[in-house]
């Protein structure tokens, strides 16, 4: 699975949030942080906005949502690496689950 990442006017398509309500669930810790791909330029991982919007599909709360997107900040540092973070946030929850 390719690991792409999303430009602003991607993920405010994809979650119908305007840019100042988007910044906004991201200061309240309900949306992940960008990622800096330089000095000027900032995007979001394909898989964390996908993780967060099938959270808003399971109508799950605030702070399960707040608990979501901590995780996908937890699992940034070893993504990528042999055995780090999966690159579906959802598998990693659904195995703990289990």
């Amino acid at each position: 699975m390719p690991n792409r990442v999303l430009r602003l006017p991607t993920v405010l398509e994809r979650t119908g949030y305007s840019r100042s309500r988007l910044y906004a669930r991201i200061s309240e810790g309900l949306f992940p942080r960008p990622i800096s791909l330089g000095p000027r330029v900032a995007a979001w991982p394909e898989h964390e906005v996908d993780a967060v919007i099938a959270a808003h599909i399971r109508e799950v709360a605030d702070p399960e949502l707040s608990q979501l997107v901590s995780e996908i900040h937890a699992q940034r540092p070893t993504f990528g690496l042999p055995g780090g973070a999966n690159a579906s946030v959802g598998t990693a929850r659904e195995s703990s689950a289990a």
